[in-house]
């Protein structure tokens, strides 16, 4: 569903460029029509949104596996109407490393401070990169509280092994970040959950401002609102490009992979109907 994270300018041509994987199975779904999920046996189109898989129409191994450089937790809110979201999207693609909470039942996150980030466009919002300077510094400051003894566990770097993989851009330790929350909402919906006092600790981190692609965009919001999943796309971008200074070459577009082939199903049945 419509996220309330602000996310380089863009536009819908970027998912004509993604480099995911083939969507046939997703064809060939569509046109079977709704099927049952193999957990719940609800009956759904493409996947099921409360068991978060594949349904039996579209075969597990036919659908790509996003590994992603940090672990993610996703907050909706309980009104937030779960076939409407792309918060789904992310748990079904990157199932290893996406917990989802509906609102009130999240974590204390107020005693996370030193290791958590939170995605959302708030007055006290900062960048990307100076979110995690704070997080260095907070930490590097308080080393008897919490002191980075692992490696961050999906870096992957060209750089020699030689080098301190975990400090690439100055006063940034990336093992330091731990989890990135992100809040499935419309915009009229976030104010309770962003003041539920158990976030009131974390960096708020508002991401390069991008336009949505979202086909249920919020009536009267910015085209810089973007969904959920967008946001949790545009973040893993900057991570890679920011922090891990890396060049881009789709390493997380699949991402996207229910996200755009929908819209383009929405965009053709428009173009049908003589609607765009």
């Amino acid at each position: 569903m419509s996220s309330n994270r602000q996310g380089t300018s863009g536009n819908n041509d970027l998912l004509e460029r993604l480099k995911v994987s083939s969507q046939v199975v997703l064809e060939t779904a569509q046109k079977k029509g709704r099927a049952k999920c193999p957990k719940c046996n609800s009956s759904r189109m493409f996947y099921c949104y409360t068991c978060y898989v594949p349904v039996e129409s579209v075969p597990t191994g036919y659908i790509p596996t996003v590994q992603l450089p940090v672990k993610i937790d996703i907050i909706k809110h309980p009104n937030e109407t779960d076939g409407k979201s792309t918060a789904a999207h992310a748990k079904l693609l990157a199932h290893e490393d996406v917990t989802m909470y509906v609102y009130p039942s999240i974590p204390d996150y107020d005693k996370l401070v030193h290791e958590v980030i939170l995605i959302f466009p708030g007055p006290d919002a900062v960048s990307l990169k100076d979110g995690l300077k704070f997080l260095t510094q907070y930490n590097n400051e308080n080393k008897d509280f919490s002191e980075p003894n692992n490696k961050h566990p999906r870096l992957d770097t060209d750089k020699s092994d030689n080098e301190d993989k975990s400090m690439m851009v100055p006063g940034v330790n990336i093992n330091y970040l731990k989890k990135v929350v992100f809040i499935d909402s419309t915009w009229n919906q976030t104010n309770k959950i962003i003041s539920d006092e158990r976030l009131q600790g974390l960096v708020s981190v508002e991401l390069t401002e991008r336009k949505t692609c979202f086909w249920r965009h919020q009536k009267g919001s910015p085209e810089t609102y973007l969904s959920t999943i967008e946001a949790i796309y545009y973040f893993m971008v900057d991570f890679h490009m920011q922090i891990l200074e890396k060049d881009y070459n789709g390493e997380y577009d699949n991402l996207l992979f229910f996200f755009s082939f929908m819209y383009k199903l929405i965009r053709d049945a428009k173009q049908a109907a003589g609607k765009l």
